[in-house]
């Protein structure tokens, strides 16, 4: 879907995400349409239903993670794996620091109004991480033989469902050592040589 920006929309939007947080994954128009100062007619207006409205709030959402975690111009590290674990970090910090993940992760993680958004999320990271692991193998950091499609599903699934654990739990794991573990998971399915190995 194509996001709708404007200031209105952006308002809804806003208003509709602290809906859903304080809601627990529920939301009522009027209510978005109270807090965000506009009538409830034009937020029907601009996301023809509540569940018009979810599926924005969410892709709002990924823009946001797209562009803090996936943008190659946040990445400093020289070298491949290191971008690769900054990348990670960035990701598992964004989810850690964001008020919607509990959200996002929990109670709309099966809802119906947002499989289209979180499919085609799905399916942006399969296609740019595929691509990437391409770039680690022509740069001799992963093995030719490594199936890409597979392992790069493989370590999406894997960080989701870490992320959601670690989330539900109360206290969370700290992030710092929950990161960590998670890129020990992902250098053994990349098969990338150990600290020591490559000094």
């Amino acid at each position: 879907m194509t996001l709708d920006t404007s200031p209105a929309a952006s308002r809804l939007i806003r208003a509709a995400g602290d809906e859903l947080i304080h809601g627990h994954g529920l939301l009522e128009m009027q209510a978005v349409a109270r807090r965000a100062k506009v009538s409830v007619g034009l937020a029907y207006h601009h996301f023809g239903s509540k569940a018009g409205l979810i599926a924005a709030v969410v892709e709002a959402f990924y823009d946001q993670l797209e562009d803090v975690a996936f943008n190659p111009a946040n990445l400093v590290s020289p070298d491949w794996a290191g971008r690769e674990k900054e990348r990670l970090s960035a990701y598992i910090a964004f989810y850690y620091s964001h008020p919607f993940a509990p959200v996002i992760v929990g109670p709309l993680s099966r809802a119906a109004e947002v499989q289209d958004v979180e499919r085609a999320f799905t399916q942006r990271q399969l296609a740019a991480g595929a691509h990437n692991l391409r770039t680690g193998q022509r740069q001799g950091v992963i093995a030719p033989d490594l199936d890409r499609r597979v392992t790069i599903a493989l370590m999406i699934g894997g960080v989701r469902q870490a992320l959601m654990e670690a989330l539900a739990k109360t206290p969370r794991p700290e992030q710092g050592a929950l990161t960590d573990k998670i890129w020990t998971f992902i250098a053994g399915a990349l098969r990338l040589p150990a600290p020591s190995e490559s000094t």
